[in-house]
């Protein structure tokens, strides 16, 4: 079979090609560099690319038939174990590079030995994705994809236009984007009308994340899927889409830091309960003290675009936008 280019690709099957032959070579690119373990960038890179390549596998199963092992809870299995080990290789690197360099001489020696901690969890994490890596759910993947781009095989509406089903392909997406619950965080009714609560003091935010902590992380994982699937056909539209992108992309990085923060202490209280037998927040008040003052920008971040996109004409714009791809490019 012949590959359209990107100049010439009309059809849906062609473009779900492009993406997945596109994703699945980024990701094996990587498989050799992340077994020698010698560069955290190659495990990120191989991560992302599962990532993506699960979301590209995903968006066009209308069209193609794909073999069971690149189904999604098999992709999502191997990119799990992947993220692990880099959710540990992240938390070093903040904990060495951010937080470390701010800390009073006590407190350093303390949070060194957290460090030296982490550095055997990380040993354990790698020995789990090495042997995922020589599993069959990742040797079936890998045989089968191949072999499925060699000679691939489409449904029948693989056949249509690209530009015919991209709002059909993307409106889902944004629908449980826009519809999610946690829009509502740090917010009150008032005369039928959303007010966000602003001039909130840190205690006061804290609370709100507290509470709502479970949706800000559900709104984070269904913007990142919603950002994975408008990159897969950013170039079929225009200047608007590209700032939703943009905004999209921005959201997920204020919602992951948020999260991530609350991951770390949570880590932290249950590291010092059980290893040191020390109270976490007592040990490492500065560490404490800085954590909620990022949380607290990051919240006055997330509030200037959660004012954005509770406004019907933000939300309008966006559906307007994915309406309306650059069809002349045909």
């Amino acid at each position: 079979m012949n590959i359209a280019t990107e100049k010439n690709m009309r059809s849906l099957g062609e473009y779900a090609y492009q993406a997945i032959e596109k994703h699945w070579h980024k990701t094996v690119k990587w498989e050799k560099a992340v077994k020698k373990d010698e560069d955290p960038e190659a495990l990120h890179q191989m991560r992302v690319g599962m990532r993506r390549l699960r979301t590209a596998i995903s968006r066009f199963n209308p069209a193609v038939n794909l073999p069971k092992s690149s189904s999604d809870k098999n992709i999502s299995k191997i990119a799990n174990h992947l993220g692990c080990l880099r959710d540990l290789d992240v938390l070093k690197e903040t904990l060495e590079n951010i937080y470390l360099p701010q800390l009073t001489v006590k407190e350093k020696k303390i949070l060194k030995k957290v460090i030296k901690n982490l550095q055997e969890q990380r040993k354990e994490a790698v020995k789990v994705v090495d042997e995922i890596l020589k599993h069959d759910h990742y040797l079936s993947l890998k045989e089968s994809l191949n072999n499925w781009l060699e000679t691939p095989t489409y449904k029948p509406l693989a056949s249509l236009d690209i530009f015919q089903v991209l709002p059909d392909l993307l409106l889902p997406e944004v629908s449980i984007f826009l519809l999610h619950p946690a829009w509502m965080s740090g917010t009150e009714i008032i005369d039928s009308k959303i007010q966000v609560i602003n001039q909130l003091d840190s205690k006061q935010v804290e609370l709100f994340l507290k509470r709502d902590e479970e949706n800000l992380h559900s709104l984070r994982k269904q913007t990142k899927r919603l950002r994975y699937q408008m990159e897969l056909f950013s170039e079929l539209y225009g200047e608007s889409y590209g700032s939703h992108l943009a905004e999209t992309k921005r959201i997920q990085e204020i919602l992951g830091s948020l999260q991530d923060s609350s991951v770390l202490i949570q880590w932290l209280k249950n590291l010092f309960e059980t290893d040191f037998e020390i109270d976490f927040e007592v040990q490492l008040p500065t560490l404490l003290q800085i954590l909620r003052e990022n949380r607290y920008q990051l919240w006055q971040e997330w509030q200037t675009l959660q004012m954005r996109y509770l406004q019907q004409e933000t939300r309008q714009g966006l559906h307007l936008t994915i309406l309306h791809p650059l069809s002349e490019t045909r």
